[in-house]
């Protein structure tokens, strides 16, 4: 550790002990006034209580002092802060007080009962005089409690002087060392100084030589920051291409997706056409079933009618109500069979029709699920272009900050080199002065050597 340093925990230690100290000596003046106001209550306890039988022994009451005595008592005991007294602490003046407490009680009564003529003067008087005898027991050791304090006292105060003659006695050692120290140095001082002298020399070549490496390594950091500069403003611009073009690349990606969705859409509603077309011709198939039936019922029913017009014509004049009738029904069931042959010729042409409707949306389908994978595929080559685009978009900012970055380094560099050249002139015209300085600290440290 350095001695300054030494020197400066020291006197810190000495200030801090000297507070220490200063507290002690307060504390044992505190201690010792505390000591001699227990004492002085305790003689107070002592005499009043005698001056209180006094004068009730010759009949006059004096009920203040009593009050008093009981007063300095609980002070004495539990401590008061109107009396200024603390409060006894644990050992024989404690035990002691209480049974001063105890004999008080019984001094009360025993004046009580004097007062009630109960008792004659001098048995009042003994009594006293055994109170008297607990409480001069009690002053005996309450002064013997403020001897021992005031003792422990002197012996602490004594500790506290040879620790202060060691803290001074260490102090005149460090300073003694520091002066072994300093001679030394300026001995050392005195030797070098020629040495700073040559070396001073040396640095002040070594200067110019600096100075004119300084001039050349700023024109070339010059040339490369105007270079740097021109590279910056290319990458930005080049990164604001490619934010151009990745706008141009997310607008397309979002174009293709709509474009994939209706074409879903599309697929979806063909599909859905498809399973319509196929229920029709389910339908037209069964309305088919049912126009044959249709015209097999008119068959039936020609049939019904040609007989029944030929049992009519062999009934005769009864019968021609009834040939009359199955010739309605004949009408009928030509009329019905004629319908059903319209029917069949209109469901083949429907059928007909169906089954190029069936084999155009089938074809649709399939087109509309060759445009949906290529629409896929169209997506997926946009999002390869868009991740490709911002990849090359994230490269330019990073080199247009890069660049951006390097130039003003460079412009650093330049003002650095701008600095290191102003300092090294400053340094080249101050070595004249460091001369004159290291002359000067040869004839000090001369003077110094005398001194110490």
């Amino acid at each position: 550790m350095k001695i300054t340093k030494q020197l400066q925990f020291t006197i810190v230690g000495l200030a801090a002990l000297a507070g220490v100290s200063t507290l002690a000596l307060d504390f044992s003046a505190q201690r010792s006034e505390s000591d001699g106001r227990v004492v002085n209550t305790s003689g107070l306890v002592r005499g009043g209580a005698q001056r209180w039988v006094k004068f009730e022994v010759e009949g006059e009451k004096r009920d203040q002092i009593s009050d008093a005595v009981e007063a300095n008592l609980e002070g004495l005991l539990n401590g008061s802060d109107e009396l200024n007294l603390p409060a006894a602490p644990a050992g024989a003046y404690r035990d002691k007080m209480l049974e001063v407490q105890e004999e008080w009680a019984v001094l009360e009564a025993a004046v009580a009962k004097f007062r009630g003529g109960n008792s004659t003067p001098q048995q009042l008087v003994q009594v006293s005089e055994d109170f008297f005898e607990l409480t001069n027991e009690a002053v005996k050791l309450a002064e013997t409690t403020a001897v021992r304090n005031v003792t422990q006292q002197r012996l602490a105060n004594g500790a506290v002087l040879l620790l202060n003659l060691s803290v001074l006695g260490f102090i005149a050692y460090i300073l003694k060392r520091a002066s072994d120290v300093l001679q030394g140095s300026v001995s050392t001082m005195a030797g070098t100084s020629s040495t700073i002298a040559e070396t001073v020399e040396k640095q002040e070549k070594i200067i110019q030589e600096q100075t004119s490496s300084v001039k050349t390594t700023t024109s070339s950091m010059e040339e490369l920051g105007s270079n740097t500069l021109q590279t910056a403003t290319q990458a930005q611009a080049s990164a604001r291409d490619a934010q151009n073009a990745l706008s141009v690349a997310l607008e397309g990606s979002e174009t293709v997706e709509k474009t994939t969705a209706a074409m879903q859409s599309l697929k979806d509603q063909v599909g859905d056409i498809a399973k319509q077309i196929m229920q029709l011709s389910e339908q037209t198939a069964q309305i088919e079933s049912i126009s044959k039936l249709v015209s097999d019922v008119a068959d039936q029913t020609n049939m019904l009618s040609l007989n029944a017009a030929v049992e009519a014509a062999r009934a005769g004049e009864q019968g021609k109500g009834f040939a009359v009738v199955a010739g309605e029904i004949r009408k009928l069931a030509d009329q019905s069979g004629r319908s059903a042959e319209k029917i069949g010729t209109l469901i083949a042409d429907i059928q007909s029709s169906i089954n190029s409707t069936i084999m155009v949306t089938d074809e649709g389908t399939k087109t509309a699920a060759t445009s949906l994978a290529l629409a896929d595929e169209t997506s997926s080559a946009f999002a390869n272009i868009r991740a490709a685009m911002e990849g090359i978009s994230q490269t330019n900012e990073k080199m247009a900050a890069t660049a951006k970055l390097q130039a003003v380094t460079v412009q650093q560099s330049v003002s650095s080199m701008n600095a290191i050249n102003l300092g090294a002139q400053e340094a080249s015209s101050s070595t004249q002065q460091v001369k004159e300085s290291t002359s000067n600290l040869s004839e000090l440290s001369k003077e110094l050597s005398l001194t110490v």
